[in-house]
């Protein structure tokens, strides 16, 4: 059947090798850290120990804030710690920075791409380390981490082209012997604070651009996943110290909000890229906008796939189950409302749900795993929350809907039936957690696609060229992510990744986003003996 099938196809992205021994003994202190440390050859190949620096200014110290333990979603146990930054260590790798990047600015752009260049080098050869390290940590399935770490790849070499090829133009003046000019130069520094989902990818996506743009950067990665912030900050460090780059350039700190608010109100950042939830974009947003910086906002979403009565169906199935299941329902991107067409919804559904039954749970560095756990417990109380809501507004429970009785943070991928309008599903549910509804035609697809806060991505399944382009039109999806027969999830780093509404409103990885980590200059040179004003304006005489 179609339940089989399927899952057999996407097992196969699952199955890597692991050196890891899944771990089962129950952690209740520190003391245990050696045991539970052990346990993962990979945080030693990674340069990591049971207690952990968490300030890099081109130097590791332990900072002056509290103890951060990282705890493993799978299990619940505690794995290692990180001394994490205070307000005067902000101080003192901010200063440091500047220094940096005073140097860097210097160095062409070109020679800036091959620096770029061997950090993903560098990522290529740590790639199974630290891929595991993400699915341990974060909890989404190996393959998934694995995955996560070639899109810092990807987008360094996207960046390594950028950087022989970005540049202004030569525009056409209207006064003799003038040229008018653009230029693009570095911001300075960049400030960028990632959330616990993509612990490498959204920090790759800032910093391979924000490098070759010429700038240094200061990382403020999420508190429950410092271990990655830390490992992907020392591979960075081999590379710039071999090339006797001061490494303070890409700094990291491992802190709380005081570490975030510091950034979003320095006056000495032009930059800030949050990647979070809407209501603390918001604060960003506004903090930032204080003090006439810029910030870049990738915050939630509430993204949806259409099934119209001439799609392909089987495709449309391997995609929804991807989208929704995926990274445990815990991706900006993941799809959180399913509308099939009325004449396909009852078959369609029944063999999602027959699916969704068979989906396998377990422990994400395990093969063939496909749900892992959710990160955190309260992200458990939320999603029993979220769907006892759903139910008070008229939703039914077709499958799943419980947290699973076992060590860590397990849930069953649940799917709803519910009405378009029902207030919960106006509002993003970070779990694996899919509504479903029909609709009857492409006009109201695109009424239904359109009516949430939230405006990150969207697919539409069809064979229908005219309902294609009335799709991507200007009357079409009004997400900046607007795809066609392939999920919501899964972007490819050479288009611009971000959302409208309340996503935010920014975009990072490719297209032109490089242009935000730049200031543009606009240059008029009068190479000639005259002074001709613009506008023909005849001033004195």
């Amino acid at each position: 059947g179609i339940g089989s099938n399927m899952l057999t196809r996407l097992s196969k992205v699952s199955r890597r090798k692991s050196t890891v021994t899944k771990s089962t003994k129950k952690c209740t202190n520190l003391r245990h850290f050696a045991t539970e440390y052990s346990k993962y050859p990979f945080l030693q190949e990674l340069g990591l120990k049971e207690n952990n620096p968490g300030v890099f200014n081109g130097t590791w110290k332990k900072g002056s804030g509290e103890e951060i333990v990282s705890f493993n979603p799978s299990t619940n146990q505690p794995i290692a710690s990180v001394n994490s930054a205070g307000l005067d260590d902000y101080e003192e790798t901010i200063q440091k920075m500047d220094a940096a990047q005073k140097q860097w600015s210097k160095v062409p752009a070109p020679r800036r791409g091959e620096i770029v260049r061997q950090i993903g080098e560098e990522l290529r050869e740590n790639i199974e380390a630290l891929g595991s390290l993400v699915s341990l940590e974060k909890g989404k399935i190996l393959a998934e981490g694995i995955g996560e770490v070639q899109e810092f790849v990807d987008i360094c070499d996207y960046a390594v082209g950028l950087s022989r090829s970005a540049g202004g133009q030569h525009l056409p003046s209207e006064r003799s012997d003038h040229t008018l000019l653009e230029v693009w130069n570095p911001l300075g520094k960049v400030g960028i604070i990632t959330a616990f989902n993509f612990p490498v990818a959204v920090y790759g996506w800032n910093t391979a651009l924000s490098l070759i743009a010429g700038n240094a950067q200061v990382w403020k990665g999420a508190p429950t996943t410092p271990l990655v912030s830390v490992a992907t900050s020392k591979l960075i460090e081999k590379v710039l110290v071999r090339n006797d780059i001061d490494p303070a350039l890409c700094s990291t700190l491992i802190g709380g909000a005081d570490i975030g608010n510091a950034i979003a109100e320095d006056t000495r950042i032009p930059l800030v890229s949050f990647t979070g939830s809407t209501a603390v974009g918001r604060k960003v947003n506004e903090t930032v906008g204080r003090r006439l910086g810029k910030s870049i906002l990738e915050l939630g979403g509430n993204n949806a796939i259409h099934v119209l009565e001439d799609a392909d169906v089987e495709l449309a199935l391997r995609a929804v189950l991807f989208a929704a299941v995926g990274t445990a329902g815990q991706r900006c991107t993941t799809c959180r409302r399913l509308f099939v067409h009325e004449s396909l919804y009852d078959s369609f559904v029944e063999r999602l749900v027959s699916t969704y039954k068979q989906v396998p749970v377990g422990d994400p560095l395990e093969d063939g795993t496909l749900l892992g756990p959710l990160h955190t417990s309260a992200a458990v109380e939320a999603y029993l929350s979220g769907i006892k809501q759903a139910v008070s507004e008229g939703g039914k429970v077709l499958t799943g809907g419980k947290a699973i009785d076992r060590p860590g943070n397990y849930v069953e991928p649940t799917i709803i039936e519910i009405n378009h309008d029902a207030p919960v599903v106006k509002h993003e549910l970070f779990a694996p957690v899919l509504y479903v509804m029909k609709i009857k035609n492409i006009d109201e697809a695109i009424q239904y696609n359109n009516e949430v806060p939230q405006g990150l991505s969207s697919s539409l399944f069809t064979n229908n060229q005219k309902n294609v382009f009335k799709w991507i039109g200007a009357n079409g999806s009004d997400c900046g992510i607007i795809n066609v027969n392939v999920p919501t999830n899964g972007a490819e780093i050479g288009g611009a990744f971000g959302g409208e509404k309340d996503t935010g409103g920014g975009r990072e990885s490719g297209s032109d986003s490089w242009k935000q980590y730049m200031r543009r200059g606009t240059v008029t040179i009068n190479h000639g003996d005259e002074l001709p004003l613009a506008q023909g304006i005849s001033f004195g005489g």
